[in-house]
């Protein structure tokens, strides 16, 4: 679920901000239904897959910062390139010893992305369009310690890792929705 868009002057970014928000949820749905197909078992492509999600965040931030520059949310946008770059990295570590230490990571990863975002989006709000990346980002916090927590069960499973994935997408949509109803497109 993780970053976001602003400009000097709102208006200007909000093209950029619904079209970024719209491929992220297309890229959400898709890595999603990926990881589901793949299962539980953490095999190179189910590595792959979970190296990718960590790592698109980290493209979209930079896409996000540069339209972001001149509104001073660049500062969170960085912190959030920070922490999924550390996520991509860590997930791969994880995954040499089980779905529960992907878990762990992909958790705290979570509730660190989700504050980040919980905070770009309430300073982006003046855009419009910004409860969804709100409540996403919260929902994020939420979700990444279910995700510690339940790396202690007995089989834990990289099945609610895809639902939060999907349901951060569809928190994507709702806000480039919202933007659009908001601003009028160019």
């Amino acid at each position: 679920m993780a970053s976001t868009t602003a400009s000097a002057t709102p208006t200007a970014a909000v093209p950029a901000l619904r079209r970024l928000y719209v491929i992220r949820f297309a890229f959400a749905a898709a890595w999603a239904a990926l990881l589901l197909v793949s299962g539980d078992e953490l095999t190179v492509g189910t590595k792959v897959l979970l190296f990718l999600y960590p790592a698109f965040d980290v493209a979209a931030a930079v896409v996000d910062a540069r339209s972001a520059r001149a509104a001073g949310l660049v500062k969170g946008l960085y912190a959030n390139m920070a922490a999924s770059a550390l996520a991509a990295v860590g997930v791969v570590i994880a995954g040499a010893s089980g779905v529960a230490d992907v878990l762990r990571v992909w958790g705290a990863w979570a509730v660190v992305s989700g504050l980040i975002q919980l905070l770009v989006g309430v300073a982006r709000r003046p855009m419009g369009g910004q409860w969804a990346m709100i409540l996403s980002g919260g929902i994020s916090v939420l979700a990444g310690a279910n995700f510690i927590r339940s790396a202690t069960q007995d089989d834990p499973s990289l099945a609610t890792i895809a639902g939060y994935a999907a349901l951060g997408g569809i928190f994507f949509l709702a806000s480039a929705m919202r933007l659009s109803r908001s601003i009028p497109r160019t």
